[in-house]
């Protein structure tokens, strides 16, 4: 048996817990947000299937290209995907195995090595492209164009601008 004192009235919560049916807009939001996010990882994934890339290699992809003419080490892709660097080793060995990213020396430290795309990968970004629209239309089809602008409003304030060259 509970001790009454610990409980909040007529439940078996503790006080100040929420109560069963009572509002929690933001645990809602926080709920919606998530579902969204499963949702859309599973429409991305069936877009990219055909294209034979993982969403993880996708994003890899996108971010060579964002260095252009200056292709990122290792570490630097490391870095700016959040993740260590064996993860980033065995995406750029998935992506180098499908011939759409090669490694090659850096022209100024011969310990270094860098990332570049090559023609097969490039044309893979354009398949990219079409893919990622296909499933923001799979995804955003329900709204209207005023909608889908507002949403883009929203989506700023929580993750603030799109980065330049939208990796």
């Amino acid at each position: 048996m509970s001790d009454p004192g610990l409980t909040a009235p007529g439940t078996s919560e503790p006080p100040g817990a929420p109560v069963a049916g009572a509002a929690d807009p933001d645990g809602l939001l926080a709920e919606q947000l998530l579902r969204l996010t499963r949702r859309l990882h599973r429409i991305q994934k069936r877009h990219l299937e055909p294209v034979g890339i993982t969403p993880a290699q996708s994003r890899l992809l996108r971010l060579v290209a964002h260095f252009g003419d200056a292709p990122p080490r290792m570490a630097d892709l490391a870095a700016r995907l959040e993740v260590v660097p064996r993860a980033v080793t065995s995406l750029v060995d998935g992506l180098e195995g499908a011939g759409r990213v090669r490694r090659v020396p850096d022209p100024t430290n011969r310990r270094v090595v860098r990332i570049e795309l090559t023609d097969a990968g490039r044309a893979t970004l354009r398949e990219l492209r079409s893919a990622r629209r296909a499933a923001a239309e799979d995804i955003l089809a329900p709204l209207t164009a005023e909608q889908r602008e507002e949403l883009g409003g929203l989506l700023t304030a929580l993750a603030g601008p799109t980065p330049e060259g939208g990796c």
